[in-house]
């Protein structure tokens, strides 16, 4: 629950971020009126991202259990790839966001009457999407259905309230900062995840060494337990780890997690150390 809790709050504040820079600039250039267009283009947004996690989570049904588990883990492998994508063009890209969405807004305006029902499709269905397909693979790794979606939904109201305030100018948030260690702790489930993903093709009988256990903590570490479960919904620990899960953590995790601390570091002196969503929103 907790670490879907992240990945709704990050990916829901990221989407939220997105909508405050629209409305602000369409209100300062004063195009008002788009107002509703740009509300529709979040609608779409949204649906297509509840219609891609249903697809995800009935579609497999009915297949046998080594297409399961093969498509599982294909697309766990392809949520660690979006998400770590993710945090690195955040990391990057973060303090010209504002400028990127003015210029699709002025195009948008310029030319089709619709055309901002579509960037904001677009620039908020590709969180939602992310969204879904991450919080589906957290789930499928810790066997659960309702505290993941609990947490990924609890996430996503609160960045829907943050968004909201940061809106009226109320909440001052050092995004930097802020999506800086969320990164860190994406990258860190992001490698739980990769791992899980490694242990459903070893199952569909794609990768080798299903009985080769690198460690097996399940009795100091029952996976019933209290500590066990939340190693699990947290980081998705398994306390019976195969030598090609643990190797694919570690070859994951570190040397990811030493280029986006180094990303970061190398960032630090270019952007300010406070960022407030109205001023980044109202720059003309």
């Amino acid at each position: 629950m907790t670490a879907n809790f992240l990945i709704g709050l990050r990916e829901g504040l990221e989407a939220s971020l997105i909508v405050v820079l629209l409305m602000a600039y369409l209100i300062k250039t004063g195009r008002r009126h788009l107002i509703p267009r740009l509300w529709i283009g979040v609608g779409i947004a949204i649906a297509l991202s509840f219609g891609f996690g249903a697809l995800l989570t009935f579609g497999p049904r009915g297949l046998t259990f080594e297409a399961q588990e093969a498509i599982g883990g294909g697309l766990s492998i392809v949520a660690v790839a979006l998400v770590t994508w993710m945090v690195f063009w955040m990391a990057k890209t973060a303090r010209s966001l504002g400028g990127e969405l003015r210029s699709q807004v002025d195009k948008a305006a310029d030319g089709a009457a619709w055309g901002l029902v579509l960037v904001a499709a677009l620039a908020v269905g590709r969180e939602g999407l992310e969204t879904a397909l991450f919080i589906w693979a957290a789930a499928q790794a810790t066997g659960e259905t309702t505290l993941p979606l609990l947490g990924a939904l609890l996430g996503l109201v609160t960045a829907a309230g943050l968004g909201y305030l940061l809106h009226r100018g109320v909440l001052k948030v050092n995004l930097g900062r802020f999506f800086t260690w969320t990164g860190v702790g994406l990258i860190v489930i992001a490698g739980g995840v990769l791992a899980y993903g490694v242990h459903d093709l070893q199952e569909a009988g794609i990768l080798p060494g299903l009985h080769n256990l690198a460690f097996d903590v399940s009795a100091a570490i029952p996976p019933s337990s209290w500590y066990g479960t939340l190693l699990k919904g947290t980081l998705n620990f398994s306390p019976a780890t195969t030598w090609l899960e643990a190797a694919a953590w570690l070859l994951y995790v570190i040397p990811v997690l030493t280029l986006y601390i180094r990303a970061n570091r190398s960032s630090t002196p270019r952007a300010a150390s406070t960022i407030s969503a109205p001023a980044v929103a109202t720059q003309p």
